[in-house]
């Protein structure tokens, strides 16, 4: 019987359960790389809950170290790298067990590869490993443009600490990339923005999509529905303890939904997510919005929306609420942000709006019409094609196995 080659598998969170964007494509890559090796998994967790999945992924890997994340801790210590001019990131996610055991397993283990989902973690990459080693680093999305994107929305001094971090982390991530065999994106976009910003390394950037489990976001599944009869839900799904989606359902509230109400009384508007602030607690003051806090399963409040709306204003990457929604054959209504990255015909299989005034106008004409059917039908079409995880797994084991120069761009 032939023995499977050895990964270490490096990840910022917890792979486990998959009910967060990146613990969507953590799991399912994790998933997939380990009925091909046998997988040694290092990642932190920073939420006590997560504790209790743990002999979950034992069960899957052959070995785990979870390294253990207080979240406040680790914002103190991390402001220790404005003073020796690190980026924030790396001191946040700082931990001597973890390297201490990922050196060990090194020394132990006859390593064949290293994948490392998020750039903050590659950091941990052995320095003792043998240069056959391939080195893969996910880091989904261009983190350093999203600290950008908060410089640019925040008042001084926090715009001053978010600009230096962008600036920082960009320096990293384009360090990490050279010393790398291949650096991934999550959509042909994101890689060809990295490119960009990281010429020298060109030739090693790729992608490889997010992905949608259609036997779970199955839209033919009786799903009781947690709406009332009389009203027409519009609904946002994702983590609220995320600032970008934090601050797109304040935007929807406060700036659309009143205007929208104004000619549709019936529409009501539904934040599902676990951890919201207290912003987005406060919403639930307003007319006609439910913040609903985490729920167990989200398919039954996407299955009966009237629309998935996602207002985001500062994204970066793939959202995995859009391509659930299209994938439970539901219509999104959606920024240009929400979108990047998805393939997808506007009009036909999804909605594009940019400001208030379109989406009053898409919802207004998507609820007055019967093009809602058609429109999600279309949608679920388009991400069994192009969105299937299994394909994304084969891209990455080519590029496992293969060099730099035949990998799939």
């Amino acid at each position: 019987m032939s023995v499977q080659p050895e990964l270490l598998f490096l990840s910022h969170r917890i792979p486990y359960p998959p009910d967060k964007g990146d613990k969507i494509r953590s799991w399912n890559i994790l998933k997939g790389l380990a009925e091909q090796y046998r997988v040694h998994l290092g990642c932190f967790i920073d939420d006590e809950e997560d504790l209790k999945y743990a002999d979950h992924l034992r069960g899957v890997c052959d070995r785990c170290h979870f390294a253990r994340l207080n979240p406040l801790t680790a914002k103190l210590w991390s402001s220790t790298a404005l003073l020796n001019g690190d980026p924030l990131t790396l001191s946040y996610y700082k931990n001597a067990g973890l390297q201490r055991w990922v050196d060990d397993l090194a020394r132990e283990r006859d390593l064949e590869s290293v994948f490392v989902f998020s750039g903050a973690v590659a950091q941990y990459i052995p320095a003792s490993l043998n240069e056959k080693v391939r080195r893969i680093v996910d880091f989904v999305d261009v983190d350093s443009d999203k600290w950008r994107q908060y410089a640019d929305s925040k008042p001084w001094p926090a715009s001053w600490i978010y600009d230096r971090e962008g600036r920082k982390l960009l320096e990293f991530e384009r360090k990490i990339a050279a010393q790398s065999d291949a650096g991934l994106f999550v959509s042909p976009a994101e890689a060809a923005f990295f490119r960009k910003l990281a010429p020298e390394s060109s030739d090693k950037i790729s992608h490889i999509n997010n992905g949608v489990d259609f036997e779970f976001f199955d839209p033919a599944q009786a799903f009781e529905s947690p709406f009332s009869a009389d009203e027409r839900p519009l609904v946002f799904t994702g983590a609220m303890d995320y600032w970008p989606n934090a601050d797109a359902v304040i935007w929807f509230a406060e700036e659309i939904l009143p205007r929208l109400r104004e000619k549709r009384e019936d529409v009501r508007f539904y934040v599902v997510g676990s951890k919201p602030g207290n912003e987005v607690k406060a919403l639930a003051r307003r007319d006609a919005v439910t913040v609903t806090g985490r729920v167990e399963d989200v398919r039954p409040y996407i299955a009966h929306a009237a629309a998935v709306v996602a207002p985001l204003r500062i994204s970066r990457g793939v959202q995995n609420k859009v391509l659930e929604g299209m994938a439970m054959a539901r219509p999104v209504v959606a920024t240009s942000q929400a979108l990047e990255g998805i393939d997808a015909s506007y009009g036909e299989e999804v909605l594009k709006a940019d400001d208030p005034n379109e989406f009053i106008g898409k919802i207004i004409a998507l609820l007055d019409s019967d093009k809602e059917s058609l429109l999600g039908k279309k949608a679920r079409a388009r991400v069994m094609r192009d969105y299937a995880w299994s394909a994304n797994i084969d891209r990455l084991t080519v590029m496992l196995k293969g060099t730099a120069q035949n990998m799939p761009v």
